[in-house]
């Protein structure tokens, strides 16, 4: 009898995690778009969840992969480490950011599609198939084109698959090494406050209609984890901070993060 009154008792609190969160519902409501974010505790497991079905749905990872494809390049020597130079090839680009030489750390933060696609090609398309499998990270389908395969759909993953990844790595239960974790670390934090550390990458998928736009990561407080995944239909480049927005309002309403 316990255990029935345990198991019974377990998915009653499952049922409770997954619900729809009227607070996040109001954010996306507010903002006018539509989307889905997944904030999920790494030491429990409680979930706060706003459209579930859409959490479910793959979408194209866009620059969300240079998480993934970070370890990637630094576990097979495409690059050593966040402060080697990537050179700039003169060539011309709308983001004015782009038009210098990078690092691997100013290419993360000022998401440099040049710099990965010059990585991807160090790396070989070879190797991406399996490092995907590995990392459980959405679909890949193949052939792919090896400079494209995370901007035009060929790569495809949905927020909870977000989640899960970023899961491992926090855990670091990926077979990789503690020095590319430790990288990845660094370049990935955005925000570092005494009460927390904020750690995330955007993404933005334009060849689609609607666009989508990512934003995911996790923040670190003393006492816990928070892991988030959102992504939005964007109807432009306006709608971009709305990505930031909505999941740091959302945070703050669950007072995983200080008021403003």
């Amino acid at each position: 009898m316990p255990y029935l009154f345990l198991s019974t008792l377990l998915l009653a609190l499952s049922g409770i995690a997954q619900a729809e969160d009227a607070e996040i519902a109001h954010l996306f409501g507010k903002a006018g778009v539509e989307g889905t974010l997944v904030i999920e505790s790494a030491a429990t497991g409680q979930r706060y969840v706003h459209n579930e079905a859409r959490a479910k749905q793959p979408f194209t990872a866009a620059s969300t992969f240079k998480v993934l494809n970070t370890l990637i390049a630094l576990e097979e020597g495409a690059i050593a480490g966040a402060d080697e130079v990537i050179a700039w090839d003169g060539t011309h680009y709308e983001i004015e950011d782009w038009n210098r030489d990078q690092t691997l750390k100013s290419a993360f933060k000022v998401s440099c599609v040049w710099c990965y696609q010059w990585l991807a090609r160090r790396v070989g398309a070879q190797a991406y198939p399996s490092h995907v499998r590995q990392a459980d990270y959405g679909e890949l389908r193949e052939p792919f084109n090896d400079t494209e395969f995370w901007l035009d759909g060929s790569l495809i993953v949905s927020a909870e698959q977000q989640v899960a990844f970023l899961r491992r790595v926090v855990e670091r239960s990926l077979p990789y090494r503690a020095g590319s974790y430790d990288t990845l670390r660094a370049i990935m934090q955005v925000d570092s406050t005494p009460a927390y550390r904020l750690y995330a990458k955007t993404g933005w998928a334009t060849r689609s209609t609607p666009g989508i736009g990512w934003y995911v990561g996790y923040v670190e407080l003393e006492e816990n984890i928070w892991l988030f995944a959102l992504n939005i239909d964007t109807r432009g480049a306006t709608d971009l901070p709305l990505r930031q927005q909505i999941v740091l309002e959302a945070l703050r309403a669950k007072a995983l993060l200080p008021p403003l």
